[in-house]
């Protein structure tokens, strides 16, 4: 078995990374996204992260990018700083084999390098596995938001979930 690498993200990565957002979008359980983005709508999003603070990371395995983890400042202010949304998006046929579990721990054990001692995930309530994922390390339900976004005419609430690093 080839042991899969976590990295931090290139800007040559930005295609593959943009190829497995958009191959969630069609679920409409994954993201608000309702059509495809292009690579100049997340220019931008990308020279955003820090390497230092809020990584754009990439799972690589085989030498391909089959996942990715984002950390995003939260609410953009000074007193927020240690605070950070991170988002998880896996490649399709690489979702359910343990490779989210993979980045989200990763994640956790570097937070305090990133100077980050919380994590929230902003997560639909109908995607049971992201949930499912986040309680498998002890996230928390802070924040339960009904009925704000709408997929297909459909509805949908929008749960933060919460975890104090350290």
């Amino acid at each position: 078995m080839v042991n899969p690498v976590i990295r931090i993200a290139q800007r040559e990565d930005l295609p593959a990374i943009i190829e497995i957002y958009n191959s969630t979008i069609p679920s409409r359980i994954v993201t608000a996204d309702l059509e495809p983005i292009s690579w100049q709508s997340r220019l931008n999003w990308f020279e955003e992260h820090d390497s230092n603070t809020r990584p754009l990371l990439v799972l690589e395995l085989e030498k391909r990018a089959i996942g990715w983890l984002s950390l995003q400042s939260f609410y953009g202010r000074p007193a927020y700083q240690a605070t950070a949304e991170v988002s998880i998006y896996i490649a399709n046929s690489y979702s359910r084999k343990g490779w989210g579990s993979y980045l989200l721990k990763h994640s956790l054990e570097m937070c305090p390098k990133w100077q980050v001692n919380t994590l929230l995930g902003f997560i639909f309530a109908h995607n049971y596995p992201s949930l499912n994922l986040f309680q498998k390390f002890q996230f928390q339900q802070w924040g339960y938001f009904p009925k704000v976004a709408k997929l297909d005419g459909l509805e949908r609430d929008l749960i933060i979930m919460g975890l104090r690093v350290n």
